[in-house]
């Protein structure tokens, strides 16, 4: 689900679920590399995770209000708090070992 400023807090702070927010832009290649590694634990762990997907250069007060300095960006976010992060290219195996966790 991709994600604005505007739909940030309704849709990832105020979310029942835990929720990726995956922080990219369309000309960055980490963030090539880890996008269908994303989708793939969207698909997973659905009805479990909400997974948005954040545009750096469409929408630039949230990467700034979380201090996104590199992307791709991972925030694992849930009740609204941040309770950990990935940046840069990370294998598969680490994103859902912090998924697991997120959502026990």
């Amino acid at each position: 689900m991709e994600v604005t400023d505007a739909t940030f807090e309704q849709e990832v702070l105020q979310s029942e679920q835990p929720v990726l927010v995956d922080f990219w832009a369309v000309w960055c290649g980490p963030c090539k590399a880890v996008s269908p590694i994303v989708d793939a634990i969207a698909e997973s762990y659905t009805g479990k995770l909400k997974v948005a997907k954040v545009n750096v250069d469409q929408n630039s007060a949230t990467p700034s209000r979380y201090g996104v300095r590199g992307i791709p960006t991972l925030l694992f976010i849930k009740g609204g708090n941040v309770v950990d992060q990935v940046v840069g290219f990370v294998p598969q195996e680490t994103i859902e070992e912090k998924v697991k966790s997120l959502i026990a």
